[in-house]
């Protein structure tokens, strides 16, 4: 059987491969999707790619002999009706074109080896529509705003807007530490080590990752902050925060273990302290669309708890 070639139409023009493929291939796990890439199964226009690569009206996707009598619907995810209603229940707004949603920390966006489903995977069953896509990231552990697009179209618009640097996102987020002030942080991050590079230091791997943090409340060794993001790095708050010398609490990654240890045993949540509370874009029409995302219990219970509690240095 020789292999099959999938042709880019106007629709998917602009997407990344690996997105594509993850829309057409809904059921296979995404790590078989760039395993087939990095050994040059699926290639575009006869030639090898990485997943990230943009695709043009009338590429030609070489897919292998294998794929192409596989049929998704034997493997079609089932979302526990549980979850469906919880989903429901966290949803901010929805319109024709959109849906902003209130994501729960630890919640994947797509599904994979860990995890049998993921947002987009409940989204779709919800609202009976396998268009909806993910406009945007957001790290499994951050909870908070994220929009998910229900047409091509919309999705296009999103996107046009986040390469323009025209949407607008503040997060909240609880430091270890004492923050005073507002303060401006302009850092270079590798995208690949996810390292802090000195903006003075000229790296060609490191990318502008520009932030303004503001003192919400000083919470005794805790500081509640708030956190407008002007570039969208992944991890880009995190590592700003550790930097600081001040990282977010609860941050397995960059934090303080020990400590996150002893806040876990004290207050008895261990989430992440980071949520995407606020998110601006313009609609379809052009107008300027503002939604909120209340935070959730847990992040209240350690609002509440570490004001009582000291870290030793």
């Amino acid at each position: 059987m020789s292999a099959k070639n999938l042709k880019i139409s106007d629709d998917h023009a602009g997407r990344r491969l690996d997105n594509y493929l993850f829309y057409v291939y809904k059921s296979l796990p995404k790590s078989k999707i760039y395993n087939m890439i990095r050994k040059g199964e699926i290639r575009v226009n006869s030639g090898r790619i990485k997943p990230s690569r943009k695709l043009q009206l009338n590429d030609e996707i070489r897919i292998p002999p294998y794929l192409i009598d596989f049929d998704a619907n034997e493997l079609e995810i089932k979302i526990p009706p549980s979850r469906i209603s919880e989903y429901w229940k966290s949803v901010v707004f929805e319109n024709s074109d959109y849906i902003v949603f209130n994501k729960d920390p630890e919640l994947s966006v797509h599904s994979g080896s860990s995890n049998q489903f993921g947002l987009i995977d409940i989204a779709r069953v919800a609202h009976e529509n396998k268009e909806i896509d993910l406009c945007h990231r957001i790290d499994k552990s951050t909870s908070g705003c994220i929009v998910l697009s229900k047409n091509k179209r919309f999705l296009r618009i999103f996107h046009d807007q986040l390469k323009n640097q025209e949407i607008t996102k503040k997060y909240q987020a609880i430091l270890m530490g004492q923050f005073k002030g507002n303060r401006r942080i302009e850092t270079k991050i590798d995208s690949s080590t996810k390292e802090f590079l000195h903006k003075v230091q000229e790296s060609s791997d490191g990318k502008d990752a520009i932030s303004e943090f503001r003192l919400i409340e000083s919470l005794g060794s805790f500081s509640h902050v708030e956190i407008l993001i002007f570039t969208g790095r992944m991890h880009q708050i995190r590592v700003q925060s550790a930097n600081l010398g001040l990282p977010i609490v609860n941050d397995k990654k960059y934090g303080d273990f020990a400590a996150n240890k002893f806040i876990a045993k004290e207050t008895g949540v261990n989430r992440l302290a980071l949520h995407s509370s606020f998110i601006e874009f313009n609609n379809r029409d052009g107008v300027k669309v503002t939604y909120k995302a209340p935070l959730n219990d847990e992040f209240d219970i350690l609002l509440h708890k570490l004001c009582l509690l000291t870290i030793q240095s």
